[in-house]
Parts: C-alpha cells; sequence; structure tokens
C-alpha cells in the first residue's frame, strides 16, 4: 500500500496553502509532517521554500489543445511559492518524484540558463514565431524570481528578437519589468493577464497565501496600464458557492484600475487537485464544503472534474451556463473585450548572435 504524506491533523504550517503532502500518484513512499510536541507558536511552524537548480535541455513547449488560444508556452519555474490550494499545475510535480500538495509550493525547480536556451531555439533555422504564453502553468513571478531574475532574462531575449509573449501572473515582480514591457507594448509585442480571484482579503490568504492580496493585484493593473501594456483582467478560478459572487464587482474594480478585456475560468481539479482543495475547503469552509463540492459534480456529470475539451475549462449545465450569462453581461456593459488585441508576429527579427561576422553586399 502507498504511503500518505500527511500533516498532523489540526495543524496549519504558515503561509501554506495545502494542508497535505500526499504522495503523487507516482510514489511508493512519502513523509509525514507529524507534531514533535514541543508546542511552537504558530510562526515557528513553517516549512520552508527550498530551490534546487535544473539546466533545461529544451525550454519551449508546444500543445495542440482546442481549448487554448496559444500553441507555445515557457516556463521559467517548477512549482509555485505562490501556494494556490486550487492551482491545476500541481499534479505537474508527481512527475518530478515529490508531492503536488506542500512540495509543489516548498521544493521549487530553477531553470538558470533558460534564456540561453530560449535564444537557441528561437534561432533555429526552421522556427516560426507565434505567441508565446508565459504563466500558463506556474507563476513566473512568484517571490523566488526576485534573486533569480530568469523572467527578466527571458523577456530581455524575447524582446531582442522583437518576438510576441502574453504573460499571466498575480506576482507584484512584474512591476519590475516594466521598463522592458512598455517598449514590448509600443510595438504590440505583449499583453498581460492578471488573475485576481476573490476581493475578500481573508479567503485570499487563505486560499493562496503568498500571492499578492486582492488590492495590491489591482494596483498592478493600474501600473501596468499607466504604462501603456495591455491588460486583461481574469477572474480565474471562479470557485462555485464561494467566489462566484463577486464576478461583477472583480471585473468592475479592474476595468476601473485599466484593464481593456476580461476572461474567467471554472474551478478545476485535475488528478490530486480535487483531494487537496477537498481537504483545504472542509478545513477552512465546513458549512460550504458540500454545497461546493455538488457544484463541481453537477458541472462534470457526476465527478469533481472533467478533462474532455470544451468543458472542463467552464463546466456545464444550467449552473455553468448561468455564470457565463453572467460574464456576458457585464463585459458588454464594461465595454471589456472577450479577447486581447493580437500581437505582431511579423517583427520577429533574431539579433545577430554575439561574435558572428557581418554580411557584406557590394
Amino acid at each position: 500500500m502507498r504511503n500518505e504524506r500527511t500533516v498532523r491533523h489540526g495543524v496549519q504550517l504558515a503561509g501554506r496553502g495545502s494542508l497535505s503532502n500526499a504522495a503523487g500518484r507516482y510514489e511508493a513512499h512519502g513523509v509525514a509532517y507529524e507534531d514533535d510536541g514541543w508546542d511552537l507558536p504558530e510562526e515557528e511552524q513553517l516549512l520552508r521554500t527550498h530551490v534546487t537548480f535544473e539546466n533545461a535541455r529544451k525550454l519551449i513547449t508546444y500543445n495542440r489543445s482546442p481549448d487554448l488560444p496559444f500553441d507555445r508556452s515557457i516556463n521559467p519555474y517548477r512549482g509555485c511559492e505562490h501556494g494556490c490550494v486550487y492551482c491545476f499545475a500541481r499534479p505537474t510535480h508527481a512527475w518530478l518524484g515529490m508531492s503536488p500538495g506542500l512540495d509543489f509550493e516548498t521544493r521549487l525547480i530553477a531553470r538558470p540558463n533558460a534564456a540561453e536556451v530560449l535564444e537557441r531555439e528561437l534561432r533555429r533555422a526552421k522556427y516560426k514565431p507565434a505567441v508565446i504564453a508565459i504563466g500558463t502553468n506556474t507563476d513566473p513571478y512568484q517571490p523566488i524570481e526576485k534573486q533569480h531574475k530568469i523572467m527578466r532574462d527571458c523577456l530581455q531575449v524575447l524582446n531582442a528578437f522583437s518576438h510576441p509573449v502574453a504573460i499571466v501572473t498575480k506576482g507584484t515582480l512584474i512591476e519590475r519589468d516594466i521598463d522592458i514591457l512598455e517598449d514590448m507594448a509600443a510595438r504590440k509585442l505583449t499583453a498581460v493577464g492578471v488573475s485576481v480571484t476573490t476581493l475578500d482579503a481573508d479567503l485570499s490568504r487563505k486560499m493562496e497565501p503568498r500571492a499578492p492580496a486582492p488590492k495590491r493585484r489591482l494596483m498592478i493593473i493600474r501600473r501596468l496600464a499607466e504604462a501603456g501594456i495591455p491588460v486583461r483582467i481574469m477572474t480565474s478560478p471562479m470557485v462555485p458557492g464561494l467566489t462566484d459572487h463577486e464576478m461583477e464587482e472583480i471585473l468592475t474594480l479592474g476595468k476601473e484600475a485599466g484593464a481593456v478585456a476580461a476572461s474567467w475560468i471554472m474551478l478545476r481539479l485535475p488528478l490530486e487537485v480535487s483531494g487537496l482543495f477537498r481537504e483545504w475547503v472542509e478545513r477552512h469552509y465546513p458549512n460550504k464544503a458540500n454545497k461546493i463540492m455538488s457544484f463541481l459534480r453537477d458541472m462534470h456529470g457526476g465527478r469533481e472534474y472533467s478533462a474532455q475539451w470544451g468543458k472542463r475549462m467552464r463546466g456545464e449545465g444550467p449552473y455553468a451556463d448561468l455564470v457565463a450569462r453572467r460574464f456576458e453581461r457585464i463585459t458588454h456593459q464594461l465595454e471589456l473585450r472577450r479577447h486581447m488585441i493580437p500581437l505582431d508576429c511579423d517583427q520577429f527579427a533574431p539579433p545577430m548572435a554575439q561574435g558572428a561576422q557581418m554580411n557584406l553586399e557590394f
């Protein structure tokens, strides 16, 4: 029988979203975090972030999903310190022999040669430019980016190549890179999506403990918009029975902050995320847990999640249809676009490689 990684019942690790460290689906064994009897104060019950390094052999990942508006993406980091309990990327840690639970938000992998590999891939003779998405799996502006600056290095490469990039983030560190992004935005080479899940600071602290507070994310939108960078307000994910009633207010405040477009995605619970989220909601919102999980099952044919294309992002049925209609109505009223202005792929031009000899024409 596979051992389970668990936090002792009743122990809340400070600043972490997951309540447990259940072994990934490929593991035979795990570890358990247990009370040692010393009764330490809460601030000392810390599980610190551990960062290791991986030299990437390739960086650009391609997909053929009809649900996604892009066919390629890059990830400077594996795992995410923001600790969002609902994160659909958590199961990717199982491929690394780690838990999608606490390991995902505490045992991170940085890819320090990412910019070098990206440049090499963009220089390939057969490469055809299309928008590269960053932040669709793990957040490139999570806290460790402050030290490692891998995302900034990648942005500098994309800017030098005049290559379009779409970024999704919750992180305030994106403001550090406004100098690059405003230059790219002026050439229609970048757009940013900022995710605001709830306006309730207490709920946000429990659900996404190391992500910026909701008001701070609205400030990110404002600062990017003031620099001329097109921003999309993303009400993602909508948690049925918990955050869904906030949709209109989130979008209204996003518009006021300067967003020009909007999107929404229903809560998704693939693989191990289902158990992690169920455990979390039963702990923090026991009176709402049954209602929330019932909504999800109603939208996915009796299961808590279905990966079926065309349905996995929104679900189906009366409740999903109601949320979709509310989104259509409020975005029409606010004059928020459903899609960002297309980015320009025609400017793509690899710069001369360092040490290369110029071609002379006579």
